[in-house]
């Protein structure tokens, strides 16, 4: 039996879907929040594509990824471009957050590495991300297009979203536990509960 703070999957899936398409990239991108972590994704970029996979898992969100971009000229515009359509398609799942928790907050350990995701769907684009990855590198991956990925996610699904890592040194370790420690915060962020009648506001909006 679930508990009574705990209300089953919505009659209506909640899902959104993104199809961006520029002289830089297209990107066909799919969410849906209360899944099993299903995921199947291809961005041509192999570390960037096992991050994904990951925040899947863990955020238990069902995510189909399929990107090709200009990776012969950098990989920034496709790291950018999936976060911008994650972001919209996150949006879009949500609908009116109606009973919604709102708020989600994970510490995730990985070996020697500590990193915590604190989230609010407050619909104020913010993102605080205190991750020392700058001139940082795993193979040919830049790890300092992963905060730009989250600022595009962030600002495009309209919420506040703060990453802070606590402590670690192996580079792959403190990447994959942000990805997992925001798919975490936002698992808890979007669960439903059937005491909160409308959305979860002074304001009586989000």
């Amino acid at each position: 039996m679930k508990p009574a703070s705990e209300k089953a999957t919505p009659e209506i899936p909640r899902q959104g879907r993104v199809e961006r398409r520029t002289k830089e990239t297209q990107i066909v991108l799919q969410v849906g929040l209360d899944g099993t972590g299903a995921a199947k994704v291809e961005t041509g970029i192999p570390f960037f594509t096992h991050m994904l996979e990951a925040w899947a898992k863990h955020g238990l969100m069902d995510l189909t990824v399929d990107a090709r971009g200009d990776l012969d000229v950098d990989l920034h515009h496709t790291v950018e471009d999936v976060g911008i359509c994650l972001g919209k398609a996150f949006r879009e799942a949500l609908g009116d957050k109606t009973g919604i928790v709102r708020y989600g907050a994970s510490f995730l350990p990985m070996d020697e590495a500590l990193l915590h995701a604190a989230v609010d769907i407050s619909g104020r684009p913010y993102l605080v991300f205190n991750v020392p990855l700058r001139r940082a590198r795993l193979g040919s991956f830049d790890l300092e297009l992963l905060e730009d990925f989250f600022r595009a996610f962030s600002f495009n699904a309209e919420i506040t979203l703060h990453v802070n890592m606590h402590y670690g040194q192996n580079l792959h370790h403190i990447a994959e536990a942000a990805f997992k420690a925001v798919g975490r915060a936002l698992a808890e962020a979007t669960r439903l509960n059937p005491r909160i009648a409308g959305v979860l506001s002074t304001k009586g909006s989000l």
